[in-house]
């Protein structure tokens, strides 16, 4: 699953956080995603979902640098299926190593949140890769891009890579096309397009909380060539009140890793 819960804006008024959190915990336990990537969650928001969901582990590191400060590009996995082996982060910018920092023309720090897992009953080792690109900078998405594609390239070892994120772009865009065009290396798939039946939901990931916002698909699942894709949907689900827990749809995969031969028992 990849879900953007927004971020607790204190001008929100009746969507503030408080408002909205059984409803994101109840989509995030009603799907039951095996791995999740969220965007914009502040570190009480994470908190309360850790509370909430003590199903999963989570991985959060803060964009603007310190491990709990800014919106988190977090992580949350099934503690009793998957094992962490080891897991980073990097800035998308001119200098990814450095922490907090701005690229290009981005408007807000920017990070990839990335982990190498292990099934516990397969041994299948996988990489997931979690994301939210600017929302400004047009050269910042499409340089974000190339970085990440980069980095997957050199450090997945050849092993299944998923990514999820709120990228900001379009498909008919250059980011999105840089993030799924053809590589010699590795390529990444949008699941959409991959997956073995149609597209389930709305055609759009926005919403206003109250309708979906037509014509705005900027979340995305992708996946490496490797990965077997069934299912892949936006989920529209709202609450008692018939309203969205965030102006975010989330975004959920059904996918089959492949087993190696190091892997078979």
């Amino acid at each position: 699953m990849s879900y953007n819960i927004r971020y607790d804006n204190p001008n929100d008024q009746k969507y503030v956080w408080r408002h909205r959190r059984e409803g994101v915990t109840s989509n995030i336990r009603f799907h039951d995603p095996d791995i999740v990537g969220l965007q914009e969650a502040l570190h009480d928001q994470l908190r309360d979902l850790r509370r909430r969901l003590p199903k999963y582990e989570w991985l959060s590191a803060g964009r603007r640098g310190g491990k709990t400060v800014g919106e988190y590009a977090a992580m949350g996995f099934d503690r009793g299926r998957f094992n962490l082996e080891a897991d980073s982060t990097f800035w998308l910018s001119e200098d990814p190593s450095a922490t907090g920092s701005v690229g290009w023309d981005a408007r807000q720090p920017r990070l990839v949140r990335y982990a190498r897992f292990r099934e516990y009953e397969t041994g299948i080792q996988f990489y997931h890769f979690n994301t939210h690109f600017d929302h400004v900078g047009e050269t910042s998405r499409i340089q974000s891009a190339a970085l990440l594609r980069n980095r997957i390239d050199a450090m997945t070892d050849d092993l299944p890579v998923i990514v999820t994120g709120d990228f900001n772009t379009r498909e008919s865009n250059r980011a999105y096309r840089r993030l799924t065009r053809r590589r010699q290396r590795r390529t990444l798939l949008d699941a959409r397009h991959a997956a073995s039946y149609p597209h389930h939901g709305p055609e759009t990931t926005m919403t206003d909380f109250h309708r979906l916002v037509p014509d705005k698909k900027i979340d995305y699942v992708l996946v490496t060539e490797d990965v077997e894709v069934l299912l892949h949907g936006a989920c529209a689900d709202t609450d008692g009140e018939g309203l969205f827990p965030s102006d975010h749809l989330p975004i959920v995969a059904h996918v089959l890793l492949p087993l190696r031969r190091s892997e078979e028992r």
